[in-house]
């Protein structure tokens, strides 16, 4: 054993905490840097033992949003109940949205219909008027996008985007991430759609799916900006926590 790898004995100190209940199944581990102070090792080191134990299946990385520990045995391999929506990060969900959606845009540019496009003009209104109401809002998101996905007329988009939508309503992580950031773009967001529907309204698929996919680049970044505006307030948190405990020691003495 002397010759193991650090990054091994480091994945097995991990994999002990979450055993021994430290880190309860779903919770999200606490960043590279801390989690390397606290075991005495680089960051590198961190990283490659966490990688490891994914691997084994013990955790889950998702890009964008931090570590996870997977659920109990039992669970898919996506990390999620059997037979219920897998574990997934906003960030992935997004991916995945600009995949589909910016390939439904281009399908619909060429057949939809009048109806569909004034149908269009009235949910970008309903947008404006919906405001911070973050309920009304999501719900007036998913009409705009479920509509364009119905117009491309094929259904078995329109079946994988109304599932994608599952994620974006119902898992309460995704929920959060978008909430975060939604209130404040709501002039960036307004412009995106309104492009989509003007590259729709000239029946361009080039240009309804550019539109669709520079919408969604723009949200992925957003998230990474929240995410890392996230990790640097708990690092300042737990810092000034730390100051105080220093301080209130100092006194003491």
């Amino acid at each position: 054993m002397a010759d193991r790898r650090l990054f091994e004995e480091i994945a097995d100190k991990i994999a002990d905490m979450v055993r021994a209940g430290e880190f309860p199944p779903g919770s999200r581990l606490p960043g590279e840097r801390e989690m390397s102070e606290r075991l005495g090792v680089s960051r590198v080191t961190v990283r490659e033992a966490e990688i490891a134990l994914q691997a084994r299946g013990t955790l889950r990385i998702r890009a964008g949003s931090g570590v996870y520990v997977c659920g109990p045995a039992g669970a898919d391999s996506a990390g999620g109940a059997e037979g219920g929506l897998p574990t997934v990060s906003a960030f992935e969900l997004t991916e995945a949205r600009s995949l589909f959606e910016s390939e439904a845009a281009a399908l619909a540019a060429p057949i939809i219909s009048d109806a569909d496009l004034a149908k269009l003009d009235d949910l970008l209104a309903q947008m404006v008027a919906a405001g911070e109401d973050d309920a009304r809002s999501t719900a007036v998101d998913r009409e705009f996008h479920m509509t364009i996905a119905a117009a491309s007329g094929n259904r078995v988009i329109i079946h994988t985007i109304k599932t994608l939508w599952k994620f974006r309503m119902e898992d309460p992580e995704v929920r959060r991430t978008h909430q975060s950031i939604c209130h404040h773009d709501g002039d960036a967001r307004q412009a995106e759609h309104v492009a989509v529907v003007e590259a729709l309204r000239r029946r361009d698929p080039k240009a309804a799916r550019q539109a669709m996919r520079l919408h969604f680049s723009r949200l992925l970044e957003s998230m990474l900006d929240a995410t890392e505006q996230q990790e640097r307030l708990e690092l300042e948190r737990k810092a000034a926590e730390s100051r105080q405990r220093f301080l209130m020691t100092a006194r003491m003495g």
